[in-house]
């Protein structure tokens, strides 16, 4: 199994950029796009928390598991 961060998709959905939700959330604009690139390798769960916050989404809604 992988585990997918659906970021880029929900920013998509509600017409947010990586920018305003960088700003949203007090967090450096790299990190935003790492996450939605999928290219980090570990996230806090502070910084998940953060994210859910800001969307109003559930952690569920953020994170998905794929077979490989």
């Amino acid at each position: 199994m992988k585990i997918k961060i659906r970021l880029q998709e929900l920013l998509d959905e509600r017409n947010i950029s990586q920018r305003q939700l960088a700003l949203m959330v007090d967090m450096r604009p790299g990190t935003i796009n790492a996450l939605c690139r999928g290219t980090t390798d570990r996230i806090y769960i502070s910084t998940l928390e953060q994210i859910c916050n800001a969307l109003n989404v559930h952690i569920h809604e953020l994170i998905d598991m794929e077979d490989k």
